[in-house]
């Protein structure tokens, strides 16, 4: 787990894959819950056998997918935990189903004050990115 929207997985060949969770970004590593945003992506996947779907990479060369352990949408989960935001730049490359359901979790975490959203002024990663 390198960050909280990133993540590095083997494939059964033992070939690494680097992994850029589909719809959402998290805080980077030096913004406010940039670490929280990690470990609570490292408390649900590492280790454990995870499945990505996934159509195409990013300019880094990163799988663009969304990660699921069992029936579990982790991306879904991070924006629910208050520790991402739903990426609505992307939000095209969506199902319209899981649009709604970004959306919506991302609206309940922000108006319960829940993880990132407890701070007065979350600063948008891609807002952070672009200001450095």
């Amino acid at each position: 787990v390198s960050d909280g929207d990133t993540i590095t997985v083997l494939d059964e060949s033992k070939t690494q894959h680097k992994i850029r969770l589909a719809g959402i970004d998290a805080p980077e590593k030096i913004q406010p819950f940039g670490q929280a945003s990690k470990k609570s992506l490292s408390e649900l996947i590492y280790q454990k056998q995870v499945s990505v779907s996934w159509e195409k990479t990013d300019r880094y060369q990163r799988i663009v997918g969304k990660v699921s352990l069992q029936d579990q949408d982790i991306c879904l989960e991070q924006v629910k935990r208050g520790m991402a935001w739903h990426y609505k730049q992307y939000q095209r490359d969506q199902t319209q189903e899981d649009r709604l359901k970004y959306d919506r979790a991302e609206r309940e975490a922000r108006n319960n004050r829940i993880g990132l959203w407890s701070d007065d002024a979350p600063i948008e990663p891609s807002k952070f990115r672009h200001a450095k």
